[in-house]
């Protein structure tokens, strides 16, 4: 019998069930990848990618995390060396990393992008490197080719309220296949403990939106201004990164003063801090139940831990890890406040760290409204979590405390064009799941109804959830 394959058909499906779910189910559902972080400029000008290196080690900090942990120097990472000496260190790295999803993404790429079955390692690293430079360079794997390789039928990107959104507009005017549209990411306005990155910002919004921002009052009107300004270029989703649900009680006053004291270049810290964090967090949330927006709340990240190498590289370099901060009382706080007001719109709420797990589950339920399926809900397996024990975890505490047929799936998260098959990965988790479920009698021999939840997590509920379509076809 001849050996398979590493990434065979088999790959992660345990059983006849599984494989059915997959291919018959899964598999051939389109993808809307509803929180990424791909540039939308590469995506404009259909980009061309000179080499695998650049396409696939540039800007990607888990993978640079592995390699600093294995030995590697800088140099070889963000540093000068050429790309094909960093991808030659990237391929030492890579039979180390078993049982780590880098592992399993790294060999699931090869094979779905460049239909390349060796396993990297230092032998084979010279002739993949060729092989995928050569299929790179050619037109049939420009970025858009690969977004229409993997059926990507929608998209959003991460984007700050100060962009102008010009390569969503080229996006739309070249009639790109795939629907491109913004995400509004405002959280750092919220970061009135820098004050020198805190007015840079404030100084932009003073510049785009024509408004003298004196106050607190101005500050969130000229925010609101851009709210409207992404809402009429497609945007339907915000996406706010912060440490926890900021919640705490706070008055007009109470910002106005910490707000000027901002202005004025003083940090803000302690009770000044979470009351203006508070604050403007709760307005943004206004917006976006005003606009009809799902909000995205990614909780518990520790941003930035090594001073030494912040100061070095800037931020989003691998120097990031979980968090333990409290979650539960300030996000319940969070959301009964919107509810009582009658503001609280759809939500999607992540959790890195994965203690926090059950807490999320059962937290979501309470805020349901009985009139849109999954209004609030659990967000996928993020960051630190999307491997398949993090996935799995995901999978249990939802399905377990709340209810899995609505989730609205798995996004890429990433800054790569080469991560989509990060989609593949979770279908093949989730209907092991459900298919070791039905050979175990825990789930009926039901095909049609396992294989239509499987549909719904994979396709359907992302697309009833966001209406990107519709939002792309308001644009006017």
């Amino acid at each position: 019998m001849a050996n398979k394959t590493f990434i065979n058909n088999d790959f992660l499906l345990e059983s006849k069930a599984a494989q059915k779910l997959y291919f018959e189910y899964a598999e051939p559902m389109p993808i809307i990848d509803y929180h990424c972080h791909l540039p939308a400029c590469d995506i404009a000008i259909d980009r061309i990618f000179e080499n695998i290196t650049d396409i696939w080690l540039g800007g990607d900090h888990y993978k640079w995390r592995a390699m600093r942990t294995c030995g590697i120097h800088e140099k070889y990472i963000t540093g000068d060396a050429s790309d094909e000496e960093k991808f030659q260190a990237w391929a030492t790295v890579v039979p180390r990393l078993i049982r780590n999803p880098l592992y399993h993404w790294t060999h699931l790429e090869l094979k779905r992008i460049f239909g390349i079955d060796q396993l990297l390692n230092p032998d084979t690293a010279s002739d993949i490197y060729n092989r995928c430079n050569e299929l790179l360079r050619q037109r049939d794997f420009s970025v858009r080719s690969i977004l229409e390789k993997f059926k990507v039928e929608a998209l959003c990107t991460t984007n700050y309220p100060a962009e102008n959104l010009e390569h969503h507009k080229t996006i739309r005017d070249t009639q790109c296949k795939t629907i491109v549209l913004p995400c509004f990411r405002p959280d750092k306005f919220l970061d009135a403990h820098l004050p020198k990155e805190f007015n840079n910002l404030v100084n932009s919004l003073e510049s785009l939106t024509g408004l003298s921002i004196n106050s607190f009052e101005d500050f969130i009107e000229s925010l609101w201004k851009r709210h409207q300004f992404f809402h009429r270029n497609g945007c339907r989703m915000s996406d706010y990164g912060i440490e926890t649900a900021y919640s705490a009680d706070w008055t007009i006053e109470d910002v106005n003063r910490a707000f000027v004291k901002a202005r004025s270049g003083h940090p803000l810290e302690g009770e000044d801090l979470l009351k203006f964090r508070s604050a403007v967090l709760y307005e943004l949330l206004l917006m976006d139940h005003k606009q009809g927006w799902v909000q995205q709340l990614h909780l518990g990240a520790m941003r930035n831990n090594n001073s030494r190498m912040m100061a070095l590289l800037g931020p989003d370099s691998g120097y990031d890890s979980i968090g333990d901060f409290e979650q539960g009382r300030p996000l319940i706080q969070l959301l009964d406040k919107l509810d009582r007001s009658g503001h609280l719109g759809k939500t999607i709420i992540y959790c890195l760290n994965p203690r926090d797990n059950d807490l999320i589950a059962s937290i979501i339920g309470c805020f349901q409204d009985g009139i849109t399926p999954g209004k609030i809900q659990m967000g996928s397996a993020w960051w630190f979590n999307d491997h398949k024990d993090g996935m799995t975890k995901q999978i249990e505490a939802l399905s377990s405390i709340g209810v899995l047929s609505t989730f609205v799936g798995m996004l890429t998260d990433s800054r790569s064009f080469l991560s989509y098959p990060r989609h593949e990965y979770f279908r093949r988790i989730l209907c092991n799941i459900l298919g070791r479920d039905m050979s175990n009698g825990e789930l009926p021999n039901d095909y049609q109804l396992i294989g239509g939840i499987i549909q719904d997590i994979c396709y359907f509920n992302a697309k009833n959830y966001f209406q990107l379509h519709e939002a792309y076809n308001a644009i006017v």
